[in-house]
């Protein structure tokens, strides 16, 4: 397995990302734009999160190159993105925006897939892969906040830039891994949807996410106002990243001992209670802190745990496209539905009744799971682990 060659995309892919989310909306706002026309650029984003994963993963699964397609939207997503150096009215950067993330989106859920391709039995492994991405989202936002503050987020295109060529060239030295046959693969993608574990688990996908949704938009707000300093919202947000990456180095230890059931329904329980006490206890220091140590449930061990089911249910040529309903379902529409309702929440009710109906909602998932992905769904208490690492 090339693990490094696996890892190094993942950092310098998640870097960008930790370029991206906190700082692309500082620098739209230093090119004037007030925060609706902000708000709008950004959720274009997300948007085209919601078809372009399953277009790409189409073709993928109908080609079977799909490192092809990671270094065609990798590079692609650079050229389209050097856009922004060349105008900065709202109508030419939503053009740009759109181009880019249709291409941009297009390369993760491949890359996954890949990555399972790559592991084989050794899928108890992935979580020591992707921690690399997490580690490139805290090098990128501890390094750049102090690099703003001396020079301005001015430069924020050019590093953006830099890193997305850097993942184009990474990208050339994974080697392309088509996914074993099995009987499973000829049978219809409607077919795969249709069982009630599949259906089950896009819609706990969809709920988790969607639960995300004050977290997201409103957190930095939401501490800003209740009298916390940008360092110490800016360390709040490294923590709770700094606890993924601990989940994802225990995690092929920690799923045979536990189970994958059991990890997965804990996930959500702590997911719920994340939010409660977020909503309740924002004044209170050392909750918000144990608060924050809660994403190694919300997201280190809930991505971890889904994305081995989907490349369970997902099999053969189905592979790329289950990757994309992941996404897109998750991250593209349930991500949308999330800062949907949390800003009409928020705006008409209060922050802690956003942060409730968070907490219901990742209750609802909870309810999903335990009942339609039962033990057998996950082969087995420990994992789909079959080799010792």
């Amino acid at each position: 397995m090339p693990y490094w060659r696996l890892s190094a995309f993942y950092f310098f892919f998640f870097s960008s990302l930790g370029a991206m989310l906190p700082y692309w909306g500082l620098y739209l706002e230093s090119l004037g734009f007030t925060p609706q026309r902000i708000g709008e650029l950004m959720a274009l984003l997300m948007a085209t999160k919601i078809v372009s994963p399953n277009v790409w993963g189409w073709i993928a699964d109908h080609t079977g190159r799909r490192m092809a397609i990671v270094r065609l939207g990798s590079l692609l997503a650079a050229v389209c993105f050097s856009g922004v150096l060349f105008g900065s009215d709202y109508w030419w950067l939503a053009l740009v925006m759109v181009a880019f993330s249709f291409f941009w989106n297009a390369t993760l859920p491949q890359f996954e897939a890949t990555t399972f391709s790559h592991l084989g039995e050794d899928t108890h492994r992935y979580s020591t892969v992707r921690l690399w991405g997490s580690i490139g989202f805290i090098v990128a936002v501890a390094a750049l906040g102090p690099l703003f503050q001396r020079v301005g987020v001015g430069q924020l295109p050019w590093i953006l830039l830099g890193l997305m060529v850097s993942i184009w060239l990474v990208s050339l030295l994974v080697p392309e891994r088509l996914a074993p046959h099995h009987a499973q693969e000829h049978q219809p993608l409607r077919e795969v949807l249709r069982r009630p574990e599949v259906m089950a688990l896009l819609t706990v996908c969809f709920l988790i996410q969607a639960s995300h949704g004050p977290y997201y938009t409103f957190y930095s707000i939401y501490l800003e106002d209740h009298d916390y300093s940008r360092s110490a919202i800016g360390q709040l947000w490294a923590l709770g990243v700094i606890a993924e990456v601990g989940v994802f180095l225990v995690m092929h230890r920690l799923a045979p001992r536990t189970g994958l059931r059991t990890l997965f329904l804990a996930s959500m329980g702590l997911t719920a209670l994340r939010w409660a006490l977020i909503g309740l206890y924002v004044d209170k220091l050392p909750v918000m802190i144990f608060a924050q140590t809660l994403h190694a449930a919300s997201f280190g061990i809930y991505h971890a745990v889904a994305i081995q089911l989907v490349h369970k249910y997902f099999t053969g040529r189905h592979q790329g496209r289950g990757q994309a309903l992941y996404s897109s379902l998750s991250f593209g529409a349930g991500g949308a539905v999330g800062s949907l309702y949390s800003g009409y929440v928020w705006g008409a009710a209060s922050p802690m009744a956003a942060y409730f109906a968070a907490a219901s909602i990742a209750a609802a998932a909870f309810l999903v799971a335990w009942r339609f992905i039962g033990a057998g769904a996950f082969g087995g208490k420990a994992s789909l682990r079959t080799k010792k690492p």
